[in-house]
């Protein structure tokens, strides 16, 4: 697979995980809890891949223009993973508090998303030739599978 359509492909799933996540009710303690739980490793294996590969390759490939999107996706990721995402994690999941915080995360990561895949993506796809996307996609995968298994080994201990 491609790294665009990669990244597409975990775009889709997180938005969905945060549909439902902000459909819940105050009430639904534990379905909030998992639902966080895997946007929270969907968002941390997505954001390495992109920061560690993808965004790399994209920014080497054009000038300026890539360059000044490579830095403010970067910092979308900041805003959502070590602002918006830590706090949504210490908040009560029965309170309203995490209702808000939830939408704030759904609607920082939509816009993020509707930006890459309007503008990096495209720009990505005239930059970079199909082989380099495809082995870029490759590498991505790889590195993906090796992040959840950290992940998954260190919330077991």
């Amino acid at each position: 697979m491609d790294a665009i359509q990669l990244l597409k492909n975990d775009h889709q799933a997180v938005k969905e995980l945060l549909a439902e996540l902000a459909e819940t009710t105050t009430r639904a303690v534990k379905r909030r809890s998992t639902l966080l739980r895997e946007i929270h490793l969907n968002l941390h294996a997505h954001t390495t891949i992109e920061e560690e590969i993808f965004y790399p390759a994209y920014k080497e490939a054009g000038d300026k223009e890539q360059a000044k999107m490579y830095y403010e996706a970067l910092e979308e990721h900041r805003a959502a993973e070590d602002l918006v995402l830590p706090d949504l994690l210490q908040t009560d999941p029965s309170s309203e508090q995490f209702s808000g915080r939830a939408k704030v995360l759904k609607e920082l990561i939509e816009h993020h998303v509707k930006e890459e895949e309007q503008d990096m993506f495209k720009q990505a796809k005239s930059l970079l030739d199909k082989t380099t996307l495809q082995e870029l996609g490759e590498r991505m995968e790889r590195r993906k599978q090796e992040v959840i298994k950290e992940w998954k080994a260190a919330k077991a201990e």
